[in-house]
């Protein structure tokens, strides 16, 4: 059986996402993607983009396995993941992909703590006195 592989990240989430031709339906770790999303109809589009863009919605089932980070994250790790498997599948998609955005790995991570501060970049109020 044939299946195309990708991995995508974004923050620190990471999704392996597995194409297999001729079944549909989106299944994140072994949930559909409705539940898991718990509704949230935003991220379930954002998952879904690559496949609408290159009209392949209805000729692949995505297995996800995503972990790490938060439900935003998430779901641009596995959209990044799809994109990757979608040009493993066919080559001839990649300009698409590529003019939309989805190849690039988002590479925006939260900035670490700094000792003398109170965050990343705050500092602790300044007193004349």
């Amino acid at each position: 059986m044939n299946q195309f592989r990708g991995t995508g990240r974004r923050k620190t989430s990471v999704a392996r996402v597995r194409l297999i031709p001729g079944e549909k339906g989106i299944v994140i770790n072994g949930k559909d993607m409705k539940d898991y999303f718990g509704g949230r109809e935003l991220l379930s589009k954002i998952v879904e983009q690559p496949l609408i863009l290159t009209e392949t919605l209805d000729k692949y089932q995505v297995i996800v396995n995503v972990f790490g980070g938060g439900n935003s994250g998430q779901a641009g790790a596995i959209r990044h993941g799809v994109s990757r498997a979608l040009l493993e599948a066919d080559e001839t998609l990649k300009p698409a992909l590529r003019e939309a955005g989805f190849l690039t790995r988002d590479s925006r991570m939260v900035e670490r703590k700094k000792f003398g501060r109170r965050k990343a970049r705050r500092s602790p109020q300044f007193s004349k006195r």
